[in-house]
């Protein structure tokens, strides 16, 4: 939350320096006596003598400056450490304050910025009453603005928010996002002095940013290693020419005489086409093998920090193994079927673990088998209770594949984990299948408000946050995995593509 506060706090310091910024160039670059004509007609109309700066100048220097001001009085100091600390009563108070200097300075800003009233109404009185009217107008709007703002961003905080930060492309693009915005903000101011010309480099640098953001993060990595150099040229030819000729009608009904806004279209078309397309594909080429290079470190860290957590452990495998072998033959003699046959799952799940692990990848099957030991005895576990519903689905037709391990048996613990009550009706749903090209695993689990207490603590998984680094280390764009919770069930899709 204090992160999402300092950005809108560079956000509004950056517009309002912005602002400042334009009404002080206009004041350097532009001649004062064209200024005093353009602003001041009103004043020469109803026989006021008008000054730039007194009467135009400070006083909207002095409108943005305590709008500003106000927003970040409310916005970072009265709303969090007052309002959303339900401290009604001084934040209300501060409020009222804030409200009350916003309308003051407003009004006595509008007293001189249209100082040309003192020749419209008869009176002194009349003048302040009707600024103060504007004042109250304009001061309402401020305040309605804000609670539109606070109350959007609040819905987005809760419901989008934590989506669109988990999300890959968001965390991709918003660095690239704010450099586009800055540089459009630049280039359109350049040309501050003609309105026309600002609205042709704000059309150019939109339509060239978009682009870019097309190609980098939709064409590219979509087509790069499946068409060559001239097939993928001709796509984003097609590509650039298709949104060149949905905006054309527009250039041709917004356009002015000089036919520049036509002109500007075309040139813009083969700039994306001539210079942002090859300098995309570079910086793709270098991204991309910046991107091979981290992965394949961080897949080695992984392999080897993982050998590690398990060679912490193997203490003495063999010891494990001959005392599983004799419970399991004393479990015979003494006729425990039950107990013999749980022993003996334990043990191909600590071989599996021991060996199959360490393994850069293994045979689907050999997942499967784990998967279904565990399940078992799971099974074993709750079998007493009539009101757990575990149910399996597995069809191993065209599952011949190769995968890493352990990557399906986090989510299954995560169900038991959590799924699972001896309290409560509980439901457990697994269903795997395979196609040629593909794996589909879904798994679903209900939710119990007091999960957690009731169920073993200790997981023989690598947790569920693990498993999704695993899965962007190891199949990049190449895996679907979509987690989804109501207040009752929790869902698990997992599809892996496999090349």
């Amino acid at each position: 939350m204090n992160q999402i506060r300092k950005t809108e706090l560079s956000i509004a310091t950056g517009i309002f320096l912005l602002l400042i910024f334009f009404l002080l160039y206009r004041s350097i670059s532009y001649n004062v006596f064209e200024l005093q004509h353009e602003y001041g007609y009103k004043f020469g109309r109803y026989h006021q003598v008008f000054d730039y700066y007194k009467h135009y100048l400070l006083p909207l220097m002095a409108h943005i400056t305590v709008v500003y001001l106000a927003f970040l009085a409310v916005h970072l100091w009265i709303i969090p450490y007052y309002y959303e600390e339900e401290r009604w009563k001084m934040g209300s108070l501060f409020l009222a304050i804030v409200t009350g200097v916003v309308f003051l300075t407003i009004m006595i800003a509008s007293t001189w910025y249209n100082g040309y009233l003192f020749g419209v109404y008869k009176t002194v009185q009349g003048v302040h009453t009707h600024c103060a009217k504007s004042a109250f107008i304009i001061t309402i709007f401020y305040a309605t603005l804000y609670a539109l703002y606070y109350a959007g961003r609040h819905l987005f905080l809760i419901h989008l928010y934590p989506k669109v930060l988990s999300s890959p492309w968001f965390r991709q693009t918003r660095t690239e996002l704010v450099c586009i915005a800055v540089i459009i903000v630049m280039l359109t101011s350049t040309g501050f002095r003609h309105h026309e010309v600002m609205g042709l480099l704000f059309f150019t640098s939109t339509y060239l940013g978009a682009m870019y953001l097309v190609l980098m993060y939709i064409i590219l990595p979509k087509y790069y290693n499946r068409l060559t150099i001239r097939q993928l040229t001709l796509r984003v030819a097609l590509i650039n020419l298709s949104a060149f000729l949905l905006m054309l009608p527009y250039s041709v009904v917004m356009d002015h005489p000089g036919g520049a806004m036509i002109v500007m279209s075309i040139i813009t078309y083969f700039i994306t086409l001539l210079l942002l397309y090859p300098l995309t594909i570079w910086m793709y080429r270098i991204r991309h093998a910046h991107t091979d290079t981290i992965l394949g470190l961080q897949k080695a860290l992984n392999k080897s920090e993982t050998g590690l957590d398990f060679l912490r452990w193997q203490i003495n495998p063999h010891f494990l193994f001959n005392a599983l072998n004799t419970l399991y033959g004393t479990a015979l003699q003494e006729k425990a079927g039950a107990t013999s046959e749980g022993i003996q799952k334990l043990g191909d799940m600590m071989r599996f673990m021991l060996h199959d692990n360490l393994l850069e990848k293994i045979s689907l099957s050999k997942e499967i088998a784990y998967l279904e030991n565990y399940i078992s005895l799971q099974r074993l576990r709750t079998q007493a209770s009539p009101d757990i519903l575990i149910e399996v689905n597995i069809n191993d037709e065209h599952c011949e594949h190769e995968i890493a391990p352990m990557l399906l048996i986090p989510f299954v613990e995560n169900a038991f984990k959590h799924g699972v009550s001896l309290r409560h009706k509980s439901r457990i749903i697994l269903s795997l299948s395979c196609t040629p090209e593909k794996i589909y695993f879904d798994i679903s689990n209900t939710v119990h408000s007091n999960r957690g207490s009731e169920v073993e603590k200790e997981s023989m998984g690598i947790g569920l946050h693990n498993v999704q680094q695993r899965l962007a280390l190891l199949y990049p764009h190449r895996h679907e995995l979509n987690i989804r919770e109501t207040t009752t069930e929790f869902f698990v899709h997992l599809t892996i593509e496999i090349v």
